[in-house]
């Protein structure tokens, strides 16, 4: 590899990302297909490489190599950022904090994207789930599939903290969606249809070496006399629009209230209602409240998992020129888990 080519990122099917010098002595982006596709190399500039729509973690794996690359501002009233023109000598190195760092919620969730073949489509969110020793990553059905959508992953991409003395240490793991042309995930339904929540086990013998996170499990599920006034103050950890700590590979927390009657199947489906600003991306999101202290063994997650954030909700007849959206989400009841990952 020349000295001013420097391969950033190759995803899981042998696809290469490098950033490179291009006409001007501009850095460009360079995508170089894997044999396999037979596909053409293609440059792009870096400002538009970085505001594609279709944001993934070759994005990621660029925006931290040139954090390493490009020296901090000595002037503190100039905002942080990249730039497409800066040298491609590297800067001392960064800090590193250890997970312990990050609240262990933080650890609990992961970004996921989806593909096809070799085609990127959308991201999501996610988080783990494990009974009975078996490790489930947890997320919305539409994820793995939307018919109405037009969306048909056949499988997806998480990421995992790999150092424990190093959060900015990470990897990602490529999660098949079907083999033999059969589902590898599970979904469920009840009397109100299907549940937009989704399960797929995890293979604990494949996760990276040195994998970090932690889980969710049956013992975080609320149980009958936790209160969940209406109003109560909940949070919705996930990716909107793909938006998070890039250098720490960490999701951001949105907050928002309980709008329904807990415990209650909101208009006869298995959900509930959340007064949240929320964005695409966070779909598969946990929703969470804080576990009270009393009767319950303390934990490394301290944290009730009420749902699985799905979508926001709207009214059809809503005139978008009148009325502002109602700024309201569906999330299902997180028990729907222990079917989902029974053996």
């Amino acid at each position: 590899m020349s000295e001013d080519a420097l391969e950033f990122h190759r995803s899981s099917n042998g696809d290469r990302w490098l950033l490179c010098r291009g006409e001007h002595k501009a850095n460009v982006v360079r995508h170089v297909p894997n044999a396999a596709s037979a596909g053409v190399v293609s440059e792009l500039a870096v400002a538009a490489f970085l505001s594609s729509e279709r944001y993934g973690p070759e994005h990621n794996a660029l925006v931290e190599l040139l954090s390493e690359l490009i020296p901090p501002s000595r002037d503190p009233a100039q905002p942080h950022g990249v730039s497409a023109e800066s040298s491609l000598c590297p800067a001392q190195p960064q800090e590193s904090h250890p997970p312990e760092a990050a609240d262990a919620l933080l650890l609990a969730v992961t970004r996921v994207c989806t593909f096809a073949q070799e085609r990127r489509l959308t991201n999501a969110s996610g988080f783990f789930f494990q009974q009975g020793g078996r490790l489930f990553l947890v997320t919305s059905r539409h994820v793995m599939i939307d018919v109405y959508g037009e969306h048909f992953p056949d499988r997806l991409e998480i990421e995992f903290h790999v150092d424990a003395e190093n959060l900015a240490a990470a990897t990602w793991v490529a999660v098949p969606l079907y083999a033999a042309g059969r589902p590898l995930w599970r979904q469920g339904t009840d009397d109100g249809g299907e549940v937009d929540v989704a399960v797929v086990e995890l293979d604990r013998a494949a996760l990276p070496p040195g994998a970090i996170f932690h889980a969710f499990g049956p013992g975080h599920l609320p149980r009958p006399g936790d209160a969940m006034p209406i109003g109560a103050s909940l949070l919705i950890v996930g990716f909107p629009l793909g938006f998070h700590d890039s250098l720490h590979h960490l999701p951001v927390v949105r907050q928002g209230v309980l709008a329904s009657a807990f415990g209650l199947r909101f208009q006869g489906k298995g959900c509930f209602v959340t007064d949240a600003r929320t964005h695409r991306g966070t779909s598969g999101a946990p929703v969470v409240l804080r576990a009270p202290s009393e009767g319950r063994t303390p934990d490394e997650l301290p944290w009730l998992l009420l749902g699985v954030h799905s979508s926001s909700i709207d009214m059809g007849g809503r005139d978008a020129h009148l009325d502002e959206s109602l700024g309201l989400n569906s999330a299902w009841y997180a028990d729907i888990l222990m079917v989902l990952t029974a053996h």
